[in-house]
């Protein structure tokens, strides 16, 4: 029998799989699928497709039917043209936002016969699903049913299936003399959307108008209530409105854009001066007693959100460790004979436990970095990105994972001396890096975390937040994860936005750092050589990291936080 875990592999490879999908239906390397949604970055996008909703069987083989929808009408539909044109009655909306989700279907060529399939196979299963839920069983449910059924079958070609053939027969009698200009006028113009809309704009209006009709003759007979029809369409269409998804949406996205300093530098990234730079110990740039205040803090912040630190060690055992062999499991019953128990076979023919196997345990082979964002902006957010990292790294030196915990920032405000150099040397136009960079070591690789637990709490010192030069920052960070002999190597930036030095943003350009991060980030995911994430504070970091989580710091982290992102980093890491 399959075992929970094994089953969760094979849901993330489908996931996988269907990402893949979607990127290169889209052409956009930014768009993600997954939990039967479409994403850009941590952004989700609006789903208009008519969708499965009963979670079994028939849901799993129609998950590259939704992927495939989804990725469509990201493609093919123009959503401001979309949304202006629109109809106001909410009924007519709703039909309108699935004849378009229609349109971008019909728009596959025969050439791509698996998406084909897979978009046939789906719209089946909803139709069997809305026909087993009784859903068109009212004046208003098979209304809307047979309309949807009617465009689906016109625009793509397809016959219905038998059963929904039966079923819509009689009201298709009846609402074709409605309709048919519209449709006939839908399928002709497929490649305009502009064109399209108008005429579906029509033919949603006209069937909203029959479940108008149809509202007043049966509130005459029984009193009914006007939400009734709107009701029936909601739950066959199953479409969101915007709102819903604005309320899916509550991370912003860090800005960024291009450096044409950047892009047009035959030198790529340029550093004015490093004379400047420095690497320090945090722990040194704070007084002894008040480090030792610091601490003393930090503890009763952790011990009032009650973090069980063993339940994180068995959470991220499995992460970081990898089966080694370590001896022999004696007395099993099956495996290699063991000859220290023949004399127990001749003596006990029935005896099975004569056997042993390998003895694989768990042991790490890793090293794992945490990167701290330093800058001004992350000032409020100090106490409790210390409360998270100093957790995090008690929990790897209990598993026995080489860690550290780094942070970068700048050595001053505007430039410092870097800046004055330039200034007085002429002020050359686009002098590249212009500001004096600080690598923090909060806890190094060769100190446990017993000995570096007073110098973490140097996080929880505001004066040390200045600017920061994130590209820098995770090159080096990751320059000493290379120089460690352990085979894999991972990294974990926590920020909240982009890079910011003013005195290099004013002497190149607004992106001129952002640009040379994603250009780091991007050089090591090539090299495989150290798998990068980044945990966003307030915001999402999706243009910088592949891998990265936005999380909500204005509160001291609690166990339920640190669970979410342990499990994120399973995720990520698998």
């Amino acid at each position: 029998m399959m075992s929970e875990r094994q089953s969760t592999r094979i849901e993330q490879q489908r996931t996988l799989l269907c990402a893949a999908a979607v990127r290169a239906l889209t052409g956009d390397g930014r768009l993600h699928y997954r939990s039967g949604r479409l994403f850009r970055g941590h952004a989700a996008l609006p789903a208009h497709a008519l969708t499965v909703q009963d979670a079994s069987s028939a849901k799993r083989a129609v998950l590259r039917g939704d992927a495939d929808a989804l990725a469509l009408r990201e493609k093919s539909s123009d959503r401001i043209l979309h949304r202006r044109v629109r109809p106001v009655d909410p009924t007519a909306r709703m039909l309108f936002e699935v004849l378009e989700q229609i349109r971008c279907e019909s728009l596959v060529p025969m050439s791509l016969r698996g998406v084909r399939q897979n978009l046939q196979l789906r719209f089946e299963c909803w139709s069997n699903e809305v026909v087993r839920s009784n859903l068109a069983d009212s004046q208003f449910g098979i209304l809307v049913y047979t309309a949807v059924q009617i465009a689906w079958s016109r625009l793509l070609g397809y016959p219905l299936t038998c059963e929904s053939e039966d079923l819509i027969e009689a009201t298709r009698a009846g609402i074709s003399h409605r309709i048919g200009g519209s449709l006939a006028a839908m399928r002709r113009h497929r490649a305009s959307q502009a064109q399209f809309a108008i005429h579906a704009k029509q033919y949603a209006e006209a069937v909203a108008g029959m479940m108008e009709e149809e509202f007043r003759g049966s509130a005459n007979r029984d009193g009914s209530d006007q939400t009734t029809s709107y009701a029936a369409a909601r739950a066959i269409l199953a479409v969101e409105s915007d709102s819903d998804v604005e309320n899916l949406n509550p991370i912003e996205t860090v800005d960024t854009g291009l450096s044409k300093v950047f892009d047009a530098s035959a030198d790529g990234y340029r550093i004015y001066t490093r004379a400047y730079d420095r690497e320090v110990n945090a722990g040194s740039l704070v007084r002894r007693p008040l480090l030792a205040e610091l601490r003393a803090r930090l503890d009763h912040q952790i011990a009032s959100q009650h973090i069980n630190v063993g339940k994180l060690s068995r959470l991220m055992l499995h992460l970081f460790s990898t089966p080694r062999r370590d001896g022999w499991s004696d007395g099993e019953e099956s495996g290699r004979i063991d000859g220290r128990r023949l004399p127990q076979i001749v003596c006990s023919p029935g005896e099975r436990r004569v056997f042993r196997r390998d003895l694989d345990v768990p042991r790490p082979d890793c090293a794992m970095t945490f990167l701290v964002d330093c800058s001004g902006s992350m000032k409020q957010h100090g106490a409790n990105v210390a409360v998270m990292v100093d957790v995090f790294s008690r929990t790897l030196d209990q598993l026995g994972v080489t860690n550290e915990v780094l942070g970068f920032t700048t050595g001053d405000w505007n430039g410092g001396k870097a800046r004055r150099d330039w200034m007085a040397a002429g002020r050359q136009s686009h002098p590249g890096r212009l500001n004096e960079t600080c690598h923090l070591v909060f806890k190094d690789a060769a100190s446990g975390w017993r000995r570096s637990r007073s110098d973490i709490a140097a996080l929880m010192k505001a004066d040390l937040f200045r600017e920061g030069v994130d590209g820098e920052a995770v090159e080096w960070a990751c320059g000493r994860l290379l120089a460690r002999p352990e085979t894999r190597r991972f990294l974990m930036v926590i920020s909240d936005g982009s890079p910011m030095d003013c005195a290099t943003g004013q002497a190149n350009d607004a992106y001129y750092l952002d640009n040379h991060l994603r250009a780091v980030v991007s050089a090591h995911e090539q090299k495989r050589d150290v798998r990068i994430m980044a945990l966003g504070v307030g915001l999402d970091l999706g243009p910088y990291y592949r891998h990265n989580l936005p999380v909500d710091l204005t509160e001291v982290p609690g166990m339920k936080l640190l669970q979410e992102i342990v499990q994120w980093m399973g995720r990520a890491l698998g």
